[in-house]
């Protein structure tokens, strides 16, 4: 209703005002065009304000389906929902991103690989402040692989002692029935039983003792021509 009224104005300067002087027309139809001019520049701004409200209570997210199909939409469905999507301006640049969820799965390999990560930090430092050569590395390998073959030829001299007694209980076990052949052989005593029982408990035992240790005597080895590399590649050693 303004903008006619102004216009009206414009079209018919001298109406409303015929006893003022002929010149005093023109300044106020300017003044009145200033006026339109600010009403129409104020109008352009709330709708610029307008539609950048209305855009950004909007979102466009994009996403992907099970078959590898890419969609669009101002809602992402549920079941899709924990999975990678974006979201999208009016020219179609993707102007946020939200990765997919982790599985439990993916979190400890991830956790894994960090703690793997440290662990390797840390032997590089103690490989760094322990040792000054590769010498030193060789030195205390040997001292540690001779303790390990000594207890090993221990354990197998046990082990030998304890076959030669089970040989002869056996030897004295063939007397008494249910192993003699004599249909008048007594039966076995207690203590002849007990002793088999026992020297055969006590050989399973050494037998396994003996496999463990020649299993760490294998994993010392590897680990310290581990460390012998690993400390020539820190040191840069060829």
């Amino acid at each position: 209703m303004g903008s006619q009224f102004e216009e009206y104005a414009l079209e018919n300067p001298g109406r409303g005002a015929q006893n003022d002087a002929p010149n005093r027309g023109v300044p106020m139809n300017r003044s009145r065009l200033s006026s339109t001019s600010v009403l129409i520049a104020a109008a352009a701004l709330a709708a610029g304000a307008w539609g950048a409200t209305s855009s950004s209570a909007h979102k466009v997210y994009k996403w992907v389906d099970d078959q590898g199909v890419t969609h669009y939409g101002d809602q992402i469905p549920p079941e899709y929902a924990a999975q990678a999507h974006g979201v999208i301006n009016n020219q179609g640049i993707e102007v946020e991103h939200t990765d997919a969820q982790k599985t439990a799965e993916q979190l400890a390999v991830e956790d894994q690989k960090r703690l793997d990560t440290e662990q390797r930090a840390n032997r590089d430092r103690n490989l760094l402040t322990t040792y000054g050569s590769v010498q030193e590395i060789e030195h205390l390998r040997d001292q540690r692989l001779s303790l390990l073959i000594d207890q090993i030829k221990l354990k197998e001299q046990f082990l030998e002692t304890l076959n030669v007694k089970m040989n002869k209980l056996k030897v004295t076990s063939s007397h008494y029935k249910p192993y003699s052949s004599d249909p008048k052989a007594p039966p076995m005593t207690d203590q002849l039983t007990e002793d088999l029982v026992r020297v055969g408990s006590d050989i399973h035992t050494q037998e396994e003792n003996l496999r463990e240790k020649r299993a760490e005597q294998a994993n010392t080895n590897q680990e310290f021509e581990g460390d012998i590399a690993r400390f020539k590649e820190l040191k840069g050693i060829h």
